[in-house]
């Protein structure tokens, strides 16, 4: 397995604030959010402008720039993975050389999305990339959104890249596939969990930590869940899984749950990054009281 010790078992996808006058992007509270995922210890590696970050809402200048605030504000503080997924491979090379000159850690490349590629299309893909970069290279599979599996045998092909150094796997989709992976591949490349509760039962199958909107505000549960499990507490394990999963289930209202991690945030915060950037919707009043009652529960509010 490639070493992912320096990117750590919990990675934050930072949520993008939006302005509530006009949707532009308030660089200002992004920094903010950022300090404050750092100060509160909430996670070991930041990730800028995945799926939680509203990416697909982004222009190319506003993710280079959101890029660039957070690499200023957080410098070397701990590591920064910019998120460069796009449609072609061409575009996505154009944030990986942003990326770099930016010294950014590593970069997380969603699976191509709408074109529907065939696994050697997906191959070829990352190929190009793991060729065309000295980062680390995070592959994310998520089927739900992008309409296409990065089967095992694709991604035992890639293992062999030395700087592809991880999968994130959205893991509630297909709970046993973070075996099949780690058997395609010989346990080389590390496992994260894309589902914050599917996460011991990924570090089960020999995976090594998550990718986790929802530690945005329960960061601190989940270390203290991941860790009872490492050390052998499997009853505190499962225990503190349980006292967040009411917290998880308010998030999983929604096939894609952004509204509600930001509405989440907001609340514990008190910064003002719950507005989403249209198609998606804030959260409802319904849905406000799910994640209230959630997090009084909590000790959040």
């Amino acid at each position: 397995m490639r070493d992912f010790k320096r990117f750590g078992r919990i990675l934050v996808p930072m949520i993008t604030p939006f302005s509530r006058n006009d949707q532009s992007v308030d660089y200002g509270t992004a920094r903010k959010v950022a300090r404050y995922l750092k100060e509160h210890n909430l996670c070991d590696s930041i990730i800028v402008a995945g799926t939680t970050g509203e990416f697909h809402s982004l222009t190319k200048e506003e993710r280079i720039r959101l890029f660039e605030e957070i690499k200023d504000e957080m410098g070397n503080e701990l590591p920064l993975i910019a998120g460069v997924g796009a449609v072609s491979t061409k575009e996505v090379l154009e944030y990986v050389r942003e990326a770099e000159k930016l010294g950014y850690d590593a970069v997380m490349v969603v699976a191509p999305y709408y074109c529907r590629p065939e696994q050697d299309g997906i191959f070829e893909h990352y190929a190009t990339i793991a060729e065309n970069t000295h980062l680390p290279v995070m592959v994310y599979n998520i089927p739900l959104f992008t309409g296409v599996n990065i089967a095992p045998e694709t991604l035992a092909r890639l293992a062999a890249f030395e700087n592809i150094f991880s999968i994130k796997d959205e893991a509630a989709l297909n709970p046993l596939q973070a075996t099949d992976y780690m058997l395609a591949t010989e346990g080389k490349l590390a496992v994260y969990s894309g589902d914050d509760t599917m996460v011991l039962q990924v570090l089960l199958q020999g995976g090594v930590g998550v990718v986790s909107g929802g530690s945005h505000v329960v960061g601190d549960l989940m270390r203290k869940s991941i860790d009872a499990f490492l050390a052998g507490d499997i009853e505190t394990a499962r225990s503190v899984f349980v006292e967040m999963y009411e917290f998880f289930k308010a998030l999983r209202i929604r096939v894609n749950p952004t509204p509600l991690v930001k509405a989440a945030f907001e609340l514990v915060s008190g910064f003002p990054v719950s507005t989403p950037r249209l198609p998606l919707k804030p959260a409802t009043e319904r849905e406000l009281e799910s994640l209230k009652k959630a997090l009084k529960k909590l000790g959040k509010l």
